[in-house]
């Protein structure tokens, strides 16, 4: 049972009941942006039946107060690496070299297919708690057909909406979209699944002048499949990649280009012009060295965008960080852009109300999925979040209802979420959900992990040597230092 903001003890709601959310302000995210104060939303089976004030409640509806709260649309990841959420934490000093190499090269193919399943739950769950409700899953860990199934195992035991991007790091593109068994992996576990199981195909182009991933390209075309990749990625992927897709009509609508970041305007007039869209993972991108994040290139070009945060090896697994840290990133590169021309910026062009669309509507419209999620309107799927804590400090006063989602808000503030008119999470604690059995099914895997590496492996593996660097001596903090030498200690 969870418990109300006032403490009293709450029922869990029951399943297919109307919901009535009373007197909230409303962020529809709709084509107009309107901002509804003191308006209620009305849910009715899996779609929302009317916004307004004063809207009548239907027999037997569940009333939420949502007075003092934001009722917005919910989020939607556009890139997670789901498989790997067993893993928390466990790369926070890595550089994407020390990813790759861990994953990709040495220990990435010890996951069992039930640590695939273990990761994705987890990460599943981590998501609706956070009010992310649709996610895809960019799961380049399938390996054999059982990763592959365990991995729609779990996205089917959490009530969420997500996308299974398909694909395996251990083989090229070429080769797995060739096998027999992917072709009878789709036909078995995501054709006819409806918007709440997608599917896409996820894997890179490196820009190869033989462009093997050609082969891969076509595939996904019968298939009917979109392609989602990792492009503009530092040392990885290039513009001779993007060169090599739009030379082959391989650039389309519904493309995802994950991060690029490191991409020339050429490149960017290619995206632009076949009408892809671009996944920014801000936190990712700062820290692991894909490149600077492009937000800042991708207004200039026009280039829709969606967010997303990659994955939990490192960073947070909610898009309130990464709203956050996208303003920072766009609005220091604008500060600094101007700055080496002795210029001074005075008005910022990336605004709170831009990347709140981003993390709703602009990924609703890169999924293909605007006409069912993404904005608050009659008609549309009921995905749905309320942020409201009224034990918190920080959710009061709200004036900018916008700046307040971006800079104020977090996960602990998100009070309810309904993922296609079902509640999932309600008075701040997830519904019908089994954590106990998640935290085993991940113990396992941890276990399991260090079994097989060793646990010297295991620690050498979360704590990288420091490179010995080279110091200029500081005569601030009283060394002994020789202008005229430029002395340099280790």
């Amino acid at each position: 049972m969870g418990t109300s903001d006032s403490g009293a003890v709450q029922r869990p709601p029951q399943p297919g009941r109307p919901v009535l959310f009373r007197n909230g302000l409303v962020l529809t995210m709709d084509d107009t942006h309107q901002v509804l104060p003191g308006a209620d939303v009305l849910v009715v089976d899996e779609r929302i039946a009317a916004v307004g004030v004063g809207l009548t409640s239907p027999e037997g509806a569940l009333e939420i107060d949502a007075t003092g709260g934001i009722l917005m649309p919910g989020m939607i990841d556009t890139h997670r690496h789901m498989w790997q959420t067993a893993m928390r934490g466990y790369g926070a000093d890595w550089t994407l070299t020390q990813y790759f190499v861990w994953y990709y090269l040495e220990s990435g193919r010890l996951f069992r297919p039930e640590d695939v399943y273990a990761g994705n739950v987890l990460g599943a769950l981590e998501a609706l708690d956070a009010g992310v409700t649709t996610t895809v899953d960019w799961s380049h860990g399938l390996q054999t057909p059982q990763h592959a199934d365990a991995a729609v195992d779990a996205l089917e035991a959490v009530p969420g909406r997500f996308v299974l991007a398909y694909g395996n790091i251990q083989q090229g593109p070429w080769e797995w979209s060739a096998s027999t068994e992917f072709r009878d992996f789709v036909n078995r576990r995501l054709h006819g699944r409806g918007d709440m199981l997608g599917f896409q195909m996820a894997f890179d182009v490196t820009g190869d002048p033989t462009f093997p991933e050609k082969a891969a390209f076509e595939v996904a075309r019968e298939l009917g499949a979109t392609v989602t990749t990792h492009a503009g990625v530092w040392g990885a992927t290039n513009d001779d990649g993007i060169r090599l897709m739009h030379e082959h009509g391989f650039m389309t609508p519904g493309t995802i280009y994950v991060h690029a970041a490191t991409l020339t305007h050429d490149s960017y007039n290619r995206i632009a012009a076949t009408g892809g869209s671009v996944s920014v993972s801000t936190e990712s991108e700062q820290s692991a060295g894909q490149g600077y994040p492009p937000t800042w290139q991708l207004r200039h070009h026009d280039i829709p965008v969606s967010l997303s945060m990659d994955t939990s090896v490192w960073w947070s697994g909610d898009l309130f960080s990464a709203m956050r840290s996208t303003l920072g990133a766009d609005r220091s590169r604008e500060h600094l852009e101007a700055h080496a021309h002795q210029e001074t910026i005075t008005h910022c062009h990336l605004r709170a109300e831009q990347v709140v669309d981003w993390a709703t509507r602009g990924g609703s419209r890169a999924l293909g999925l605007d006409g069912s999620v993404g904005s608050l309107e009659p008609g549309k799927k009921a995905d749905i979040v309320l942020v409201k804590n009224d034990r918190s400090p920080v959710m009061f006063p709200v004036l900018n209802p916008y700046g307040h989602v971006a800079f104020q808000a977090q996960r602990g503030d998100v009070h309810t979420v309904l993922v296609d008119g079902r509640v999932v999470k309600y008075e701040h604690q997830l519904v019908g959900v089994d954590l106990a059995a998640a935290r085993r099914d991940v113990e396992r895997t941890i276990d399991h992990l260090i079994g097989e590496m060793g646990e010297e492996a295991w620690r050498r593996g979360m704590n990288p040597d420091v490179p010995q660097t080279k110091v200029l001596d500081n005569p601030y903090t009283y060394t002994k230092w020789d202008a005229g030498s430029a002395q340099w200690k280790r």
